[in-house]
């Protein structure tokens, strides 16, 4: 005999379920980061490993290095007193958002370009660095810019990022060949898959800084500002980000961060 369930039995089966899932999101969203801080100054930051010049993984010092993570070092000790309290998880482009969703991490500092469409997800703090989207290409490449993808021309970009997005817009005939990271993206670059690479300028420079038979073909098409992103439900951190920012930003230790790591940009 095949069993059926009427709407209200249902009902009472789904609403454990309901009411755990409710609590949860609940507990994700309105946790006060401040508040926690007090009681235990860790701050877990979600960061990008393969990213040369602002978070690339160390072989030799088992480390993260990288202007992105010296700037998170800076902004916990400036709000915890150690820059020792700062803790760091691997993200991408394509899981950073959910992971901090998911109360894996505390915030994303991570090349992340400010949009509308992000907002929607996540508040972000004030601009901590200006940068531009641009196109890689080989040395003895013809592509000198923008202007030069066609239908015959393949660019690589890296999945989550808002690369592909732009590409479309301004090279709506270009074939896209969307990676899960730059290193995957380049790899696939250097063994013939793409024309060009596509992100923002300062990660392009930093694979050039490793790898000088590629270049920048032409300037760049995009403004991209980075900021630091954090779950909705914490505006008091925010305000602390930014005031931490503009802290470090006031008494030089921006500029010897910035100096340290992008000198190609000055």
């Amino acid at each position: 005999m095949k069993q059926t369930f009427k709407p209200a039995t249902l009902l009472l089966l789904l609403f454990p379920i309901l009411l755990l899932a409710a609590c949860g999101t609940k507990s994700l969203s309105t946790e006060d980061i401040n508040d926690r801080l007090e009681e235990n100054p860790e701050i877990t930051w979600g960061v990008k490993v393969d990213t040369s010049l602002f978070g690339l993984y160390n072989i030799e010092t088992t480390e993260i290095e990288g202007f992105d993570i010296d700037i998170a070092k800076a902004l916990t000790k400036e709000l915890t007193g150690d820059a020792q309290n700062a803790h760091f998880v691997e993200v991408t482009s394509k899981t950073r958002i959910p992971l901090l969703k998911n109360g894996n991490i505390d915030v994303i500092i991570a090349t992340m370009t400010i949009n509308e469409e992000r907002k929607k997800q996540v508040d972000f703090s004030d601009v901590y660095f200006a940068a531009g989207q641009a196109l890689l290409v080989p040395m003895n490449s013809s592509i000198q810019g923008i202007e030069d993808l066609t239908s015959e021309t393949t660019v690589l970009a890296v999945k989550g990022s808002t690369s592909a997005v732009n590409i479309r817009k301004y090279a709506p005939d270009a074939t896209i060949l969307e990676l899960e990271n730059y290193s995957e993206a380049f790899t696939a670059m250097q063994s013939g898959q793409g024309d060009a690479m596509t992100t923002d300028n300062a990660i392009l420079l930093g694979i050039i800084a490793k790898n000088p038979d590629y270049r920048l073909a032409g300037d760049n098409f995009t403004d991209e500002p980075y900021g630091i992103a954090i779950n909705k439900g914490q505006e008091p951190f925010v305000k602390t980000i930014n005031a931490a920012l503009q802290t470090i930003k006031e008494n030089g230790i921006y500029d010897e961060i910035y100096a340290k790591w992008i000198p190609k940009l000055n």
